[in-house]
């Protein structure tokens, strides 16, 4: 195959984009970025019944927020549009048409109910009814009657819907996937699937094959789930007599567990998103968080991603966009599903967190605070990038430490009979004449001056330090207390000292 690479995503406004959703935009973007092609947003908002106000505008939100820009799309224009289905109806009809014309569909006049009568009869005796070569003769449609009775249906605008004619004798369909290589189906085992609702309104099947042919699509990138459609639409490209494009089916994304599809249900369980962005249901009014507003970057949620059913084949874990299109190949993805950890998410938004010139996080830090840092310097937010970035996974846990902000008024009682002896009150009186000489007073010089206060007294660091830190911070935990010390400042530092020995002692 010669011809450009162009690939689409074409997802469905029903809801939310599942980050499924969004990982296989991203191998679309990542693998027509690769082979210098073109990325295609297209809407498929063809099924009226299940069309959700927003969906549109929070599906291209997610994708912005990601990154992940379209070449071509509604927004975005280009040379094959429209980019809404709902906007190419003329062009369905007339491919219909040809179908028809060339005995490859028909149209059926069967109502739900006389079809629902046939399954129900094949079920009393054991059997599994479908819409087939061995049905369509027993049906109400123009392969099985006669050219007057369908001249008065279609004149007293009786609905119909246009089925795709199956082989009457099975044959071999051959589908070559990129990922699984060779799949042979029988058509045997498939219907006559539906090509056009009654509404006049194309299905799923007869609308991407032809908005992939009239796009020019070199290669269909999707998800695991339209493998069983993949034998139809080679026999619909056959039909039409066209080329047919390479297809590549990927994994699902699975539970933590393993065991089946990750769902909506797996992250309310589990307390982690599954959605790029919080999503507000129109109907319930009831919001689901997303991974940018629990605090993911999009460069981690994207890097996480991209390892959720693709491996470089080393050991390389961290990507940045431009290396994951570098190293992309679509060769390198799995075929089995792909276990999401929720633990590992969280473990690349703290790699992205470390990663680079921290000093960039500054302004992010001050909107993460609610306005309680916005008086501070810029000096006194990258002391406190400084101190915690190691510590944290997310950027919003540090302005959840109250102590930076005040002094602490409860302290850690374990810590407090663990590690508060009679002598300890003098200590640190002791110290913090010791603290009141230091000049500078920088995290260096209170580190020596405390160590050789240590030395002087002969104590451990246990002694002095875990009591110094409670006073303090009021916890046993957190960054380097001369770090802490410095940040802030000898008037506070001797202030929260003299307090905290005076409600402890």
């Amino acid at each position: 195959m010669n011809q450009p690479i162009r690939v689409r995503f074409a997802p469905s406004p029903t809801g939310p984009l599942h980050m499924g959703g969004v990982r296989t935009a991203l191998y679309n973007y990542l693998f027509a970025k690769k082979h210098g092609g073109t990325f295609i947003l297209r809407v498929e908002d063809t099924d009226q019944t299940r069309f959700v106000p927003g969906a549109e505008d929070y599906i291209r939100q997610s994708l912005a927020w990601c990154g992940i820009a379209p070449d071509e799309g509604d927004d975005e224009g280009g040379a094959y549009g429209p980019y809404k289905q709902s906007e190419r109806s003329a062009l369905y009809k007339r491919e219909i048409e040809t179908l028809l014309k060339n005995g490859q569909a028909y149209k059926a006049f069967d109502t739900p109910e006389s079809m629902a009568a046939k399954r129900l009869e094949a079920e009393s005796a054991g059997n599994v009814w479908q819409y087939d070569a061995s049905t369509r003769m027993d049906m109400r449609n123009t392969l099985s009657m006669d050219p007057a009775e369908i001249d008065e249906l279609e004149k007293s605008g009786q609905p119909y819907t246009v089925r795709f004619k199956m082989p009457d004798a099975p044959i071999e369909v051959a589908v070559h996937d990129e990922i699984r290589g060779e799949i042979h189906v029988s058509t045997h085992v498939l219907d006559d699937k539906v090509l056009m609702k009654t509404d006049g309104l194309p299905t799923y099947h007869l609308a991407n094959v032809v908005d992939d042919h009239h796009m020019a699509i070199s290669h269909v990138i999707r998800g695991e789930e339209w493998l069983p459609s993949a034998p139809l639409h080679v026999l619909l490209y056959q039909a039409f007599g066209w080329e047919c494009p390479r297809f590549a089916h990927l994994p699902l994304i699975l539970k933590p567990t393993g065991n089946g599809k990750l769902s909506k249900r797996d992250g309310d369980k589990g307390g982690f998103p599954i959605f790029p962005l919080a999503w507000t249901d129109p109907v319930s009014g009831a919001t689901s968080l997303g991974y940018r507003e629990q605090g993911y970057l999009p460069e981690a949620f994207l890097n996480m991603l991209l390892l959720l059913g693709w491996s470089s084949g080393d050991d390389e874990e961290l990507y940045s966009l431009d290396q994951a299109v570098a190293a992309f190949d679509l060769g390198r993805v799995i075929k089995s599903g792909a276990r999401f950890n929720p633990d590992k998410a969280r473990w690349f938004n703290e790699q992205y967190l470390r990663t680079g010139e921290t000093s960039r996080w500054i302004q992010p830090l001050r909107q993460a605070a609610n306005g309680q840092m916005d008086e501070w310097s810029e000096t006194q937010c990258q002391k406190v990038l400084d101190m915690f970035l190691e510590r944290v996974q997310f950027l919003h846990e540090i302005p959840e430490t109250t102590y930076l902000f005040d002094a602490p008024t409860a302290f850690d009682e374990k810590l407090v009979r663990k590690k508060w002896k009679p002598e300890t009150a003098g200590y640190l009186t002791e110290l913090a004449a010791v603290l009141e000489g230091i000049s500078p007073f920088e995290s260096a010089v209170i580190e020596s001056e405390f160590k050789a206060f240590l030395e002087r007294k002969e104590l451990g660091f246990g002694a002095v330090l875990l009591p110094f830190r409670l006073v303090l911070t009021g916890t046993g935990g957190g960054p380097s207390m001369f770090d802490f010390a410095d940040f802030l400042g000898k008037e506070e530092t001797l202030r929260r000292l003299q307090a905290g020995v005076e409600a402890l002692s």
